[in-house]
């Protein structure tokens, strides 16, 4: 079991880079996360035929584990739609009742649940890497966990526990979580992580050793600080504003990402990352968007919010700026249903608003959510995304709205191309493109017909990590 000091210590990618190393010693592995908090998710198989949704780390885990992924590896996962609201996925399937309980009352309902996937892909595999959340020490959570400590006590797990060094304070962070857990908790710790290090581990001495002979427990390993490791962020956005594909390239495109409060699926814009040339902006103000050869409105787990916050921004207004200067618009998902003209909502689902007006369409909320994984031919489509022609694609959808063309504003004038029924539209100058897919920029076809360059596949990352293992554990 892999657990943190803290959010962003680096737990998602040493699982990631586990569950690869595991799988290349020969054995059967799967990853598993009790609970994951977060808008970025995958649709994977579910009972029955079905489909459901877990997180994106546990997703690309299970790639580097070589299995296929699945809901049991997430069993709940919450999106949050305020800040004192989340919507609760139990075993890939939105739980209506279970959304609407006190956050203290649900561990009752749901730790069976946990309790059965966690066991069930433990008989079924020779490893399970597991992954914390937060951290294990949080005191005014312990009593209702069911993501750390309550696992790995059901199955007695060996637990690393990994510290940011280049916050600050790592030794400080390890030794006062180690301190705040009961006695029998601590057993479990087995050996300390220090992750994102940078300069001679000479000068760690004697650290280590000092926090040994305190705790009994070794700092089994030091991890160099991989500032481009190929991984998405499990949040998404970076802290910083903007983001090179490559140290030291020269910017030969600019994409700026609209990162609205409740954005969802940003993971997928990772590919962009890492493009030489290409320069990521994670746009929070009109002045981002000035330079911007495409701008993206990405997904939103809550589309009429997002876009009232939007607007507060005058966002609305340096997006039609954009397109009138000539510039390239894409939105997926909630930034596609934000171009239409309306978001209605019948069933209390997100919230009607008025939409950006820059594409004939109105959206309409279902209270059941779609979910599909799928392989598809984008059809002819206009300049200037014609390179997006004719290229078969993995892509997946995940949303409430459906979305139709608007037939008094078509009477009216107004032109868009349904490019795919119900799926994509264009605008009549073709600079505006809007679809329900996701995943589709981590197609490499896409990004070569888009940016003309090859990006790493992820199995070549989950290799180049895997790889970094035995040096790490070895300079421990």
């Amino acid at each position: 079991m892999v657990l943190g000091t803290s959010s962003g210590a680096g737990k998602s990618w040493v699982a990631t880079a586990l569950c690869r190393w595991y799988r290349q010693q020969g054995f059967k592995v799967a990853p598993f996360k009790a609970q994951n908090m977060s808008n970025h998710a995958r649709v994977v198989p579910a009972a029955g035929g079905a489909w459901g949704e877990i997180g994106t780390a546990q997703y690309l885990q299970a790639l580097a584990a070589g299995c296929v992924p699945e809901v049991r590896m997430n069993p709940l996962l919450l999106k949050p739609e305020a800040d004192m609201r989340s919507q609760v996925v139990l075993l890939g399937q939105v739980d209506h009742a279970l959304t609407q309980l006190p956050w203290r009352e649900r561990g009752a309902h749901v730790w069976p649940h946990i309790a059965q996937a966690l066991d069930a892909l433990r008989g079924e595999n020779d490893v399970v890497v597991i992954e914390g959340a937060g951290s294990p020490a949080e005191i005014n959570l312990h009593s209702s966990d069911i993501v750390n400590m309550r696992v790995a006590r059901h199955a007695q797990a060996h637990c690393l526990l990994v510290s940011d060094i280049d916050r600050g304070g790592a030794f400080a962070h390890l030794y006062g979580t180690w301190a705040l857990l009961p006695a029998d908790e601590r057993a479990l710790i087995r050996g300390f992580v220090l992750n994102k290090f940078r300069g001679d581990a000479r000068l760690l001495a004697p650290g280590p050793q000092m926090l040994e002979e305190l705790t009994g427990v070794p700092v089994v390993a030091t991890i160099p600080r991989l500032a481009q490791h190929g991984l998405p962020e499990e949040d998404g956005a970076h802290d910083a504003a903007t983001a090179d594909g490559a140290a030291g390239a020269p910017v030969q495109a600019t994409v700026a990402v609209i990162a609205y409060p409740r954005a969802s699926n940003l993971d997928e814009f990772q590919p962009l990352l890492n493009v030489p040339g290409v320069r990521v902006v994670w746009a929070r103000s009109p002045a981002q968007l000035l330079g911007a050869d495409w701008v993206i409105l990405p997904g939103s787990k809550a589309t009429a919010s997002d876009l009232r916050w939007l607007r507060a921004q005058g966002l609305d207004a340096a997006l039609a700026a954009h397109v009138a200067r000539g510039g390239r618009l894409w939105g997926i998902c909630g930034g596609l249903q934000m171009l239409g003209e309306a978001l209605i909502d019948l069933h209390g689902v997100d919230g009607n608003e008025a939409g950006l007006g820059l594409l004939p369409l109105v959206t309409v909320f279902d209270v059941e959510k779609r979910l599909l994984h799928a392989q598809v031919r984008l059809p002819d489509i206009a300049p200037p995304w014609q390179a997006l022609s004719q290229l078969e694609l993995q892509v997946y959808e995940i949303h409430h709205g459906q979305t139709r063309l608007r037939g008094d504003m078509l009477a009216a004038g107004m032109v868009a191309h349904e490019r795919v029924p119900g799926l994509l539209w264009q605008s009549a100058d073709g600079r505006i493109l809007g679809s329900y897919w996701h995943g589709m920029l981590e197609n490499a076809a896409v990004v070569q017909a888009l940016l003309g360059a090859d990006v790493p596949t992820l199995d070549s990352v989950f290799e180049r990590l895997a790889a970094g293992v035995d040096s790490w554990f070895a300079q421990g």
